[in-house]
């Protein structure tokens, strides 16, 4: 996940229009297949804070499809190596809410995430974190053949919002993309980034097997109240560039503590609400969503500001927040 500060859909007053939801329902039946006035939310208006712990917790004990796994703990960062203790511990946490696990990389410990979510009996979306460091993007991608055929990986992610980032060029990304493409017939292969970069770039949709796209109301200043609104105005937009194949939102969620951009505030009762209301919309729509994140993490600040260290489900020390 990288800071944006995008543009966004507008969302104004507490509630929808029904003329705006008419005009939503109108355009998504011109543009996809997917009606999401079916669900619009959790109305928390009557809500305790003690009724939305509640609800936050029984739709955690309900199971997610995936998570995103939290790699470092209080002093770590990428760049140290990580043992296999310490994700054995982190995953075993994990085990009884999701039935998939995504990671990040593919060296300095973090190959053994989806060695060890295997081990569980735990699917995995593995990804070769690619940058403009080529000798590591060589380590990246051969772990990330390695780890596929040791049976390690149900979904290959080869780059993680490389061209967000301006890392590579759309032709080396795409030359690292078919290359595991070569090496791992059978495996399904994609690209994560944000939702909006498939409609940019059409040539990622023909070299992937499945579209795995990045969902951030938070990120683009959305209100929570128009959150889930503006996150299946995202995915819509993702399916539409796809043409057919499957999209997977490979990463979407709300901080708990931190700063606020545009209309968007970082807090403990939007968090609940973002999750309470994505769970039970993916799960309406049969929708593959993995949530961001399993733990906070201290060293996600910089470009973040203070809100980057907020995103997990468990604090940093491994506790549930709520």
């Amino acid at each position: 996940m990288s800071f944006r500060n995008e543009d966004y859909y507008p969302y104004n007053g507490d509630k929808f229009s029904e003329q705006s939801e008419q005009s939503e329902q109108s355009e998504q039946s011109e543009q996809s297949n997917f009606n999401f006035s079916e669900h619009s939310g959790v109305d928390f208006s009557e809500y305790t804070t003690e009724d939305l712990r509640k609800n936050w917790r029984d739709s955690l004990n309900k199971g997610m499809h995936g998570i995103c796994f939290s790699m470092y703990e209080d002093g770590q960062q990428p760049g140290d190596t990580i043992t296999v203790e310490q994700v054995e511990r982190r995953v075993v946490k994990l085990k009884p809410h999701t039935k998939w696990i995504r990671s990040f990389s593919c060296i300095e410990g973090n190959e053994h995430v989806p060695r060890v979510a295997k081990k569980h009996g735990i699917k995995t979306l593995v990804g070769a974190w690619l940058s403009d460091n080529k000798e590591d993007n060589e380590k990246e991608i051969e772990g990330l053949i390695q780890l596929a055929k040791e049976g390690c990986v149900d979904i290959a992610a080869v780059g993680n919002e490389v061209l967000y980032r301006n890392d590579l060029t759309l032709d080396e990304l795409l030359g690292y993309i078919w290359r595991v493409r070569e090496a791992l017939p059978g495996v399904p292969i994609g690209y994560v980034d944000a939702y909006y970069e498939f409609s940019r770039h059409p040539q990622l949709v023909d070299a992937s097997d499945v579209i795995l796209a990045n969902c951030y109301p938070y990120w683009e200043g959305c209100h929570i109240d128009g959150s889930l609104n503006h996150m299946q105005q995202m995915y819509r937009q993702a399916a539409h560039a796809a043409s057919g194949k499957k999209v997977i939102i490979t990463e979407t969620g709300w901080p708990s503590e931190g700063g606020s951009l545009k209309g968007a505030f970082s807090s403990e009762e939007n968090a609940m609400k973002y999750f309470v209301n994505t769970q039970a919309w993916a799960k309406q729509a049969n929708i593959e969503t993995f949530y961001f994140s399993s733990f906070d993490e201290s060293w996600k600040t910089g470009d973040e500001g203070d809100v980057g260290a907020f995103w997990g489900l468990w604090d940093k020390h491994e506790k549930l927040k709520f």
